[in-house]
């Protein structure tokens, strides 16, 4: 049995606190091929400035390598995903690239065309969003019919999910074992990892002895599973000298911006997600508050647009033309803002909680911070805007910030052991043979999904590996 969290209803495996606790309520699977199964497959890069924060705008970290030398790896992430995406550099973020996105952009719909002839002219700049689905045949995916039910599943498998790279792994001769979670991790007088120890379904306990060993496990299972694994050599916890494992936690806190058009835009059409406005992503102004992006929500509103008709007391044929004008009319946003690294947002291990395995389960600090806060404040200002180029006069905002489920730090790269925990190519500062890929090593987050830099520094960390193996 390997325990995830539930917060309806809730089963307390993870306990929030802090300022922004609840606003960190992270939804993810313990299951073979992740939270993949359920994502929305927005495969978005990190701008080249994002990984020189420090540098650039005087706030958050480096990187300790450079968008040069991640590029290739976001390539190849992209090849083996399969992302659709513009090859127009205009409707590129960002642009810098070595190759065409492997699938050209999937199609906008009327909302994305005519959200951009409104808005682009003033400096909001709809693109296209680069998505893990197939606009053409792609490996055995079918061609996307835009269903508009993305999530919590691609009813006709055109878009990416984890299952696809273990089954490809597993045609090479590798084993998955479901449902073994690790516990222990052994190291030697080196403090080379010799031996990873988990229990199976049943509870029992198998001990597995390798050359190279990778913990992936998301960023708030990895740290856990490391400050779990505390041995004599270790007691701080594995990977964790400079005592950051568990810290520098982030995600992109998100709202909601909502106004009728006074024009029909009859958003549901096409995949869930199309659009995005990246004119806000980045500016000098990141060295005060955060960066934003802003997607075109398009889900259908049908449902909720009845809900809160019928609550509004319309009735009959009244009712539903009005369901009518509103879902057509509708106009829903999805704001997200950039996080920064704060040693202070951390997990730790809870002295009463275990999961069923006797493992402590997580405690999560977590508090946005005036550099997000700020950032939402400008933000809401400004996507009024918006709602005045379409001639709106109900614009509302949600007040409360939500977790976008886009789990960053906790294992952090850097330079220098003393405040990091793995090098560029995620590889613990401690243990030699010990690799930590995934949103975890992440110094910066950016403001865009991490799921493909997740997966870019995965391909980059096996290309250490293999050099290593190798000799």
């Amino acid at each position: 049995m390997a325990p995830a969290p539930l917060y309806m209803p809730r089963n307390d495996y993870v306990a929030l606190s802090g300022p922004d606790g609840n606003g960190f309520q992270q939804g993810y699977l313990k299951a073979v091929g992740g939270t993949t199964w359920h994502w929305a497959a927005s495969s978005w890069r990190h701008l080249p400035v994002d990984l020189r924060m420090k540098s650039a705008y005087g706030v958050g970290r480096d990187w300790p390598i450079s968008y040069d030398e991640l590029e290739p790896f976001y390539m190849l992430a992209e090849e083996r995903m399969g992302v659709a995406g513009p090859n127009d550099p205009a409707l590129q973020s960002p642009p810098e690239r070595s190759k065409p996105y492997p699938m050209d952009m999937v199609p906008w719909g009327y909302a994305d065309k005519r959200m951009a002839e409104v808005v682009n002219p003033h400096g909001w700049n709809l693109v296209p969003i680069p998505q893990g689905r197939s606009t053409r045949p792609w490996n055995g995916r079918p061609t996307c019919c835009g269903n508009n039910n993305c999530q919590p599943i691609c009813p006709i498998g055109a878009m990416y999910n984890g299952i696809h790279s273990v089954e490809a792994a597993e045609a090479l001769g590798a084993v998955t074992l479901a449902e073994a979670v690790v516990y222990r991790i052994d190291t030697d007088e080196q403090n080379r990892v010799t031996a990873v120890h988990f229990y199976d379904s049943q509870h029992v306990s198998h001990k597995v002895t390798a050359k190279a060993f990778v913990l992936a496990c998301n960023a708030l299972e990895t740290p856990r599973l490391l400050l779990a694994a505390a041995n004599e050599r270790n007691p701080a916890g594995i990977a964790n000298s400079s005592d950051q494992v568990g810290r520098n936690m982030m995600d992109h806190s998100g709202f909601h911006a909502r106004f009728t058009a006074n024009e029909p835009l009859w958003i549901g059409r096409g995949t869930a997600q199309s659009s995005c406005m990246v004119g806000p992503r980045d500016g000098a102004f990141r060295s005060e508050y955060s960066a934003t992006k802003v997607i075109l929500y398009n889900f259908n509103q049908a449902p909720q647009m009845a809900k809160a008709a019928i609550e509004d007391g319309f009735v009959g044929e009244a009712l539903n033309a009005e369901i009518r004008r509103r879902t057509t009319h509708g106009v829903d946003l999805s704001i997200s803002l950039e996080p920064l690294p704060d040693p202070r947002n951390r997990i730790t291990l809870s002295t009463t909680r275990m999961d069923p395995h006797g493992i402590p389960c997580p405690d999560v600090y977590y508090d946005v911070g005036d550099y997000v806060r700020q950032g939402y404040t400008v933000s809401v200002e400004q996507l009024r805007g918006i709602a005045d180029l379409f001639g709106a006069t109900d614009f509302v905002a949600t007040t409360s910030l939500n977790a976008n489920n886009h789990m960053m730090g906790g294992t952090i790269m850097g330079a220098d052991p003393a405040d990091s925990v793995t090098n560029g190519d995620c590889r613990a500062h401690d243990h030699e043979n010990l690799w930590l890929p995934g949103g975890g090593p992440m110094a910066s987050a950016s403001v865009v999904n991490s799921t493909l830099t997740m997966a870019a520094l995965g391909l980059k960390a096996a290309a250490d590996i293999s050099r290593t193996l190798k000799g």
